[in-house]
């Protein structure tokens, strides 16, 4: 049986964008960890990811009055939320590093928790959720997409998804160093292979602020990902042209045998500019897919970063290292 670890910091990053109405009830909820934690340095990472609020003023203040536990991140402008926790988990020194988002739809006790399978040698620590008190839209999309994630993708990630979790600082270490771009950092935490510990929770419904996840944010991140984890699409596309092409191969066999056998000339016009049509859209659609694979091999290729640090506010307690 391992020994149990010791845990000298813990550090949480939280990403940051128009958060101005949830930073008062998030901030004072996140540093009672420290009550129950008495032998272990707090630190909390915030990146601000551009914010056009005053989620930089209230962090601001948050930080003059706790500098030992509250660090902040600037970004120069929004970068998304993968990126903002990419900066956090470089910025963050603890010996574990938990994520958690701004709006307090997660509980942050369930820290504890996941600190206590982190003594017993656990590495990556996920909280699932098993139910989410969101509207009805969100919850199929979401069913859809994990469920393909686990289909098509990634074998055995969660049905319920994750976005709050605790990893090891060995964990963060190889995020780090991966640098990689246009992706869902949630999956690359599941794609490098740590046995997980899985806890479920249910995801309460936000009650401040108006959420800038929006729908188109959501395909992106649908894309990325299976752009990312999956050959499904482009092996879609082969699938789909060797059927399209064995489907006009016995057309056009059915064509030649009815002209052959009674002597009808070839009609069909209609037919014709259908099938037409539909090959038009298939190789657009094909078309499509293979760009999004290229253009990321393009932006990868280019070196540009993630995101660009703006300023950091370190907490002081990180001298104490």
């Amino acid at each position: 049986m391992p020994a149990i670890k010791r845990l000298g910091r813990l550090s949480i990053v939280v990403p940051v964008y128009f958060n101005e109405a949830n930073l008062p009830e998030t901030i004072p909820a996140l540093l009672r960890l420290q009550d129950s934690l008495p032998s272990t340095k707090l630190e909390l990472v915030f990146v601000d990811d551009g914010s056009k609020d005053r989620s930089s003023s209230v962090l601001q203040e948050w930080q003059s009055r706790h500098p030992d536990k509250i660090a902040v991140v600037r970004l120069t402008r929004n970068f998304g939320s993968m990126a903002a926790i990419q900066a956090g988990l470089t910025a963050a020194t603890g010996d574990c590093v938990g994520v958690i988002s701004a709006d307090l739809q997660d509980p942050p006790e369930l820290f504890l928790t996941m600190i206590e399978h982190w003594r017993n040698g656990v590495k990556v620590a996920l909280a699932t959720r098993k139910t989410r008190d969101e509207g009805v839209f969100i919850k199929l999309f979401a069913a859809l997409f994990y469920k393909l994630m686990n289909t098509l993708a990634l074998s055995g990630y969660p049905r319920g998804g994750f976005d709050f979790c605790l990893i090891d600082r060995q964990v963060v270490g190889d995020l780090i160093r991966m640098e990689e771009k246009n992706t869902n950092i949630m999956a690359l935490i599941f794609w490098l292979g740590y046995k997980p510990e899985i806890i479920p929770y249910s995801r309460k419904k936000r009650e401040g602020g108006v959420s800038r996840w929006t729908f188109m944010k959501r395909v992106k991140l649908f894309i990325d990902s299976f752009v990312s984890f999956s050959y499904a699409p482009i092996r879609f596309i082969t699938t789909a042209g060797i059927l399209i092409a064995a489907c006009s191969l016995l057309y056009t066999a059915f064509i030649l045998y009815y002209k052959l056998r009674f002597d009808h000339p070839v009609q069909g016009y209609t037919t014709l500019a259908m099938m037409l049509a539909f090959s038009f859209g298939a190789q657009m659609m094909a078309l499509g897919i293979i760009g999004e694979y290229l253009w990321r091999t393009l932006d990868g290729s280019r070196r540009r970063p993630q995101y660009v640090i703006d300023s950091i506010s370190p907490a002081s307690s990180r001298e104490d290292s």
